[in-house]
């Protein structure tokens, strides 16, 4: 007894210093929520994520309360930059590498540091961990769903994981509910396609739901993203003449052939370089090269409805899933080009008429992805109840200190280098920076300024590292 008397002391002291421990770890609800994506498209999920009012924050009941209903929360982003287009690794087999740089990204956003180059020097630099995994890619989703589930798992981490596929697939069957019934077209990235991740989910949904199965037209965009992003194997915005090294469609690619039988319906831009072309010495254009987001639009909805009419579709499309979140930027484009093909005639007759409907829903996944995420929140009693900070934009860029990396001209991984890669490799790749102006165009901020004002002004503010 007299022994125990003496331990009180030292018993004292480690309640003490657990009572302290636990007052200096911030509580997990009080963390930041991670978004994630290839690139910059994801920003999309997280502009509606800021501007959502879809549920009373008091109950979180559906019903509008006039506040966004991530009103109190703040946000991690992280563009994997330096391994986009993700929808080109299922093409070169290489989706074992996507799901290491999936996870890869998954363990940035939980960690609570990261190393940073800085003058030739690797800092340590902390940051949050975040209490939420919002996949706000398509084909990080359609590959990676499971293993980072799985990763979070192993991790013990019970951090709840949100994906956009079911988000947009909800969305396209609601709206297929409540309108004369038509085909569903998907337009995603060629990987996010390959993977057949919406087909799948439309289907399996439809049958929970009770619905007919509906018809469903897939379109791999090759290159549309990478183009948005300013790839520089997809689009140079500078370049004026024809490329050696440009990956996109054109009249010699086998796999995405631009067809000159079409040239008269593409309705290609050519206007300031937006479409080069390989002259021969009497000045005949033997090779075609889009440089434009527009062309590749108009390239891959012909596309698209030239394959249904191959497949004797009798059932117009009339729901299209922007099934990639940089589509979105895309929008007004996909909706003109629509309507174009729509009225266009040949011969007295509407060529696309018998596939295409006069009105298309365009389903972005993004606003749906924002209310699966609150929902998940409010579930797990997640909400924030502390002062919200700043939110954060890193960007992956080619790590400098890896000798092996090889680099085209604008400083980004060469095509064969980033997917000449073998996964377990063990080896630093990419290094985690902050958003700035060098590793984001002045284009793209002028893009976000545009189309995502909400993002544009958390992204802007007036610190040092965006000057």
């Amino acid at each position: 007894m007299k022994n125990s008397y003496r331990n009180i002391p030292f018993i004292f002291s480690f309640l003490v210093f657990c009572l302290h421990t636990i007052a200096q770890t911030p509580s997990k609800k009080n963390l930041p929520i991670g978004v994630f994506d290839s690139g910059t498209g994801g920003l999309t999920v997280m502009e509606a994520m800021l501007t959502l009012d879809a549920f009373n924050n008091v109950t979180g009941k559906p019903g509008a309360d006039g506040k966004p209903d991530f009103d109190k929360e703040y946000f991690q982003y992280l563009a994997d930059q330096a391994n986009m287009p993700y929808g080109n690794y299922a093409a070169e087999k290489k989706t074992d590498l996507l799901k290491e740089h999936v996870v890869k990204n998954m363990d940035f956003l939980l960690k609570q540091q990261y190393e940073m180059l800085l003058n030739n020097n690797t800092n340590n630099n902390e940051k949050q961990s975040v209490k939420m995994l919002v996949l706000a890619c398509n084909t990080a989703t359609a590959f990676a769903l499971d293993e980072v589930k799985q990763f979070v798992k192993s991790n013990g981490s019970n951090t709840p994981v949100v994906g956009v596929i079911n988000a947009g697939v909800k969305a396209a069957l609601a709206y297929q509910a409540s309108h004369t019934k038509g085909s569903i077209g998907v337009f995603a990235t060629a990987g996010t396609v390959a993977s057949d991740g919406y087909p799948k989910t439309i289907r399996a949904m439809a049958k929970t739901l009770n619905m007919q199965e509906p018809v469903i037209v897939s379109q791999g965009g090759f290159g549309l993203a990478d183009a948005i992003d300013r790839d520089y194997s997809f689009y140079v915005d500078t370049a004026s003449k024809y490329r050696s090294d440009y990956k996109g469609p054109s009249l010699n690619n086998p796999a995405y052939k631009i067809d000159t039988s079409l040239l008269s319906v593409y309705k290609f831009n050519k206007e300031k370089n937006k479409l080069l072309c390989e002259f021969d010495d009497t000045g005949k254009c033997l090779d075609i090269q889009l440089n434009d987001p527009e062309n590749y639009v108009r390239y891959h909805l012909v596309s698209l409805f030239e394959k249904m009419r191959g497949q004797h579709i009798t059932t117009p499309m009339n729901t299209l899933i922007l099934g990639c979140t940089h589509y979105p930027f895309m929008r007004d484009t996909i909706r003109h080009v629509l309507n174009e093909l729509y009225n266009l005639k040949s011969n007295g007759s509407y060529v696309y008429r018998s596939v295409l409907a006069e009105y298309v829903e365009l389903v972005d996944p993004a606003v749906e992805t924002a209310k699966e995420a609150y929902i998940e929140m409010r579930k797990l009693a997640l909400g924030n109840t502390s002062a919200k900070e700043a939110n954060k934009f890193f960007i992956t860029v080619p790590n400098k200190n890896n000798s092996e990396a090889k680099l085209q001209q604008d400083g980004w991984f060469t095509y064969e280098y980033k997917y000449g890669r073998t996964a377990n490799e063990n080896k630093k790749f990419v290094q985690f920076v902050p958003f700035d102006n060098k590793n984001i165009s002045p284009a793209t901020y002028d893009r976000l300024k545009a189309a995502l004002p909400n993002v544009y002004r958390e992204i802007m503010p007036g610190t040092s590292q965006y000057k």
